[in-house]
C-alpha cells in the first residue's frame, strides 16, 4: 500500500474521532465512507457481524455499539433524521475485521485498529505496573517511618520484626509472613511485598500509616503495646478489604516487582531510538510528498 494512502487514511480516521463524557467514538456513517462503502445497507451487514463477534468474545455489545440518530441536510434548508451507530475503537476494529478485505481502506483499517487497540491495552498494563511500583515505594517509606518511631520507643530490630510479622498474620487471615511466602512460592530471602498485588501492598502501607499515627497519638512505648496497636490497624484494614470481597491470602502472587522495574527501565531506554526512527519515517514521507509537488 502506498505511503500517501496510508498517511491519508491515518489522518482521516483520527479526524473523525469524537468524544462524549471523555469516551472516544466514531459515528458509523462516517466510518462507512472511510472504509469505502457506498451504500449504508451494505455497511450495516459488517456492523451486525461485528456485534456478533463482540458477543462471542464475551464482551457487552451495548458497551461498544450504541444506536443513535442524527439530523442531515436534504436541501432547501430542511433536515431529516437518519439512523446511526456510535462505535468505540474496539467496535471499529471488529467492523474492519468483518469488512470486505478487497477494499484498500478495509485492509488498512484492520491493521490500524488492531494496533491501536493493542496499544491501548499496553498503555493500561504499563500504567498498572507503574502504580504497583509506586505503591511498593510508598510501603518501603512507611516501614522506614514506622521503624524510626518504634526504635525511639524502646523496641529493637528483632522486636520490630515480630511486630511486623504479627501484623501480617492479622492482615492475611492467620497466615504468618513465612507461611504466606511458602503459599505463594516466594524465595525465602525475598520480601513478601515484592510479589503482592497492588491492593495488598497498599493495604500494608495503610496499616503502617495508621499504626505510626496512633503510636504518637497514644504515646505508646514498648514492644507489646505497639504490637497490639499494629494488629488492630491490620484488623481494621482487613475488615475494609473483606467487606469489599477481597481476601489478601486468597489473591494470586503478582510478577516479581524487580523484573517489572527492569522491564520498564529497558523500555524507557528504547524510547529515544523509537522516536528517532518514527521521525525518520515522517521525514521520508514529507520528502516524498515534496518531490511529487515539484
Amino acid at each position: 500500500m502506498e505511503k500517501e494512502l496510508i498517511a491519508r487514511l491515518h489522518k482521516n480516521f483520527e479526524d473523525f474521532v469524537r468524544y462524549e463524557d471523555g469516551v472516544e467514538f466514531w459515528y458509523a456513517r462516517d466510518l462507512q465512507n472511510l472504509l469505502g462503502y457506498a451504500r449504508w445497507e451494505n455497511f450495516t451487514t459488517a456492523i451486525e457481524k461485528a456485534k456478533q463477534a463482540c458477543y462471542s468474545a464475551k464482551n457487552e455489545t451495548s458497551d461498544h455499539f450504541l444506536n443513535a440518530t442524527k439530523m442531515v441536510d436534504i436541501g432547501s434548508g430542511t433536515q431529516r433524521e437518519i439512523a446511526d451507530v456510535k462505535l468505540t475503537r474496539y467496535a471499529c476494529y471488529l467492523v474492519a475485521q468483518n469488512g470486505d478485505p478487497r477494499k484498500a481502506e478495509i485492509a488498512f483499517a484492520q491493521t490500524y485498529f488492531a494496533m491501536q487497540t493493542r496499544k491501548q491495552e499496553l498503555i493500561e498494563q504499563r500504567f498498572a505496573e507503574f502504580e504497583r511500583i509506586s505503591a511498593r515505594e510508598k510501603l518501603t517509606q512507611s516501614e522506614k517511618l514506622l521503624a524510626g518511631i518504634v526504635f525511639e520507643r524502646g523496641v529493637d530490630q528483632e522486636g520490630f520484626a515480630r511486630i511486623k510479622s504479627k501484623g501480617d498474620q492479622v492482615l492475611f487471615g492467620g497466615y504468618s509472613t513465612r507461611e504466606m511466602k511458602q503459599k505463594l512460592s516466594i524465595p525465602e530471602k525475598r520480601a513478601l511485598a515484592d510479589f503482592l498485588p497492588e491492593v495488598t501492598i497498599s493495604a500494608k502501607q495503610l496499616s503502617n500509616a495508621i499504626t505510626s499515627h496512633n503510636i504518637k497519638e497514644k504515646n505508646l512505648k514498648g514492644e507489646n503495646p505497639i504490637s497490639i496497636e499494629h494488629q488492630m490497624s491490620n484488623k481494621e484494614v482487613r475488615g475494609a478489604l473483606t467487606r469489599a470481597g477481597i481476601y489478601p491470602e486468597r489473591l494470586p502472587p503478582a510478577e516479581d516487582i524487580k523484573k517489572v522495574e527492569s522491564r520498564l527501565k529497558s523500555e524507557t531506554k528504547k524510547l529515544p531510538k523509537q522516536v528517532k526512527k518514527l521521525k525518520g519515517s515522517q521525514n521520508e514521507l514529507k520528502q516524498g510528498n515534496a518531490k511529487k509537488k515539484n
